[in-house]
């Protein structure tokens, strides 16, 4: 499991450990997010984001 960084605001999302609130299956690789993910901090594009 890895976690990807926000480059803008710097929110951290974790593929093992994912929030609640968020709708996401736990366990639901980054890579597999649709194209529409946003940051939950910033609402910045998924592609704002960078593996960490």
């Amino acid at each position: 499991m890895s976690k990807y960084k926000c480059k803008i605001c710097g929110y951290i999302f974790d593929e093992s450990n994912i929030e609640e609130g968020l709708n996401i299956t736990p366990g639901t690789r980054f890579e597999d997010l649709p194209s529409s993910f946003k940051c939950p901090k910033c609402k910045m594009a998924k592609a704002m984001f960078e593996k960490i």
